[in-house]
């Protein structure tokens, strides 16, 4: 089992910025590729951004691109996601997910564990 728990979302003006951090804890997890999605109400989830532990190689939604950044901290088996420029749109439950996903990046199906997730609300 992987336990992921996300912290560092809260209540944010446009234009402002925000960390979100995973902890990420359990067997092998260093396998796995980390993801962060995101889900506002009445919405689909959607991929935000990937990471993999080993490669560090990076991914990102092309909306994401240019204003969040993923990165790890292996020695604190943490995932960040650095949110900045934020706009109201970026308003949702953002949530960390850790999968094998054989190059599926933005495929959620292919992440089988999932933190509880954390809101990020951003004003206008």
């Amino acid at each position: 089992q992987v336990q992921l728990v996300e912290s560092g979302g809260g209540l944010v003006q446009a234009g402002g910025s925000l960390r979100l951090s995973c902890a990420a804890s359990g067997r092998t997890f260093g396998a796995y590729v980390m993801g962060w999605f995101r889900q506002a109400p009445g919405k689909e989830r959607e991929f935000v951004a990937a990471i993999t532990w080993r490669s560090t190689s990076t991914y990102y939604a092309d909306s994401m691109k240019g204003r969040f950044t993923i990165s790890t901290d292996n020695a604190a088996n943490t995932v960040y996601l650095q949110m900045n420029n934020l706009k109201p749109e970026d308003t949702a439950v953002y949530y960390c997910a850790a999968g094998r996903t054989y190059g599926y990046y933005s495929d959620s199906t292919r992440y089988a564990y999932w933190g509880l997730g954390t809101q990020v609300t951003v004003s206008s």
